[in-house]
């Protein structure tokens, strides 16, 4: 059986690469595809570099494009992957326009889909990852859910239960593995900061990054976190351009920096006194942290960050932001736990379920069903 491993942007390499071991410890054949979704060195080599992902088999090369013409050229491109290799099964991790080009591909195709952090749902449509997820779970034919609420989330819509398996997190694993070494290396140090005593910004969002007047507004809403700390930001490509084209005033003790590295990243969140984000990602790592999150958003696909961990949803509220971050400097924030399955061991666990599935389809492919 060979098994073709499908990535694109940052998020999905913390994801991939605790199945990418199982499956290398195992000896099972597979094919690892990246598509080129995000291209920057930090925002992609770097990370095959420091999560000992081998490298990419096949690179697509496909780069920055419109939501349609991303896709589109993403499908294209792997659809001649799918027909020269033949893969058995392909693998979409998260939510991303390469995860809806992968599995729309394949299905057509007719081969098997496995959705890694299936059935997740923000209920909110506007954000392309609510539709990116949705069309992939109803294309997949093994689900792998992160939590109770995605497998909540699908069998509501009728996906059938034998299909979904929850597993738990795999970004746990990659944190798990990393962060001593991670926050080893001390990464606050090249910005002059102490442990404990800076707060972390990250923002990329179309809904919050590429409307001015919504931008600027958060922006200003930042003063209450400035005011008390040095708020570090790295700036996602897409967020400099927005900077760079309006000239957005910008709060004081703000610091712009490049984006970072995965370990120096996790280091940097694991030390922070607060984060504060639109990232799924981030809401995820923080609460493995125990570490203070806002997210600037009215809605996330993540309640158990919310229920079991450090996350509040703050949206665009000042006022929020502001009490907010006078509880986390006062110490009344609450502390979080790992939730359910969150524990280092969903890669072995994924592959688990696929050799198990991959067996029943030999034996009813048998003639005689043995």
């Amino acid at each position: 059986m060979l098994v073709c491993n499908v990535v694109g942007a940052r998020p999905n390499f913390m994801k991939i690469a605790p199945i990418v071991d199982e499956l290398r410890r195992r000896d099972l054949p597979q094919l690892l595809v990246h598509t080129g979704q995000h291209y920057d060195a930090n925002m992609s080599q770097v990370f095959f570099d420091e999560l000992g992902l081998p490298r990419p088999d096949i690179d697509l090369e496909i780069g920055s494009d419109s939501h349609a013409r991303q896709t589109a050229r993403v499908m294209m491109a792997f659809e001649a992957v799918c027909l020269q290799h033949l893969p058995d099964l392909v693998i979409v991790v998260g939510d991303v326009n390469s995860t809806l080009a992968a599995a729309l591909v394949a299905a057509k195709l007719h081969i098997p889909v496995a959705h890694v952090e299936a059935g997740l749902r923000s209920f909110d449509q506007s954000m392309p990852e609510e539709i990116n997820r949705i069309v992939a779970d109803h294309l997949s034919t093994l689900l792998f859910t992160t939590e109770q609420a995605g497998t909540d989330n699908l069998q509501r819509e009728g996906v059938a239960a034998g299909k979904i398996h929850f597993v738990g997190n795999c970004m746990a694993d990659t944190l798990l593995k990393h962060a001593a070494v991670a926050v080893e290396q001390s990464p606050w140090q090249a910005f002059d900061l102490t442990p404990g005593a800076y707060a972390l910004l990250t923002l990329h969002r179309p809904a919050n990054v590429d409307d001015f007047a919504t931008f600027s507004a958060l922006l200003r809403a930042l003063d209450s976190v400035t005011a008390r700390l040095p708020l570090l930001f790295p700036v996602h490509p897409r967020t400099r351009a927005r900077l760079e084209d309006w000239r957005v005033p910008l709060p004081a003790n703000l610091k712009l920096v490049e984006p970072q590295p995965y370990l120096a990243f996790l280091g940097l969140m694991a030390r922070a006194r607060l984060v504060l984000t639109d990232s799924g990602g981030v809401q995820q790592e923080t609460t493995m942290l125990n570490v203070p999150c806002l997210t600037l958003r009215d809605t996330t696909e993540l309640p158990v960050t919310l229920s079991a961990g450090t996350n509040r949803l703050v949206g665009h509220d000042v006022a929020l932001i502001a009490t907010s971050v006078q509880q986390i400097m006062e110490g009344q924030w609450p502390t979080g736990q790992h939730p359910p399955l969150w524990d280092g061991q969903v890669g072995r666990r994924i592959v688990d379920v696929i050799e198990m599935w991959a067996a029943g389809r030999s034996s009813a492919a048998s003639p005689h069903g043995v």
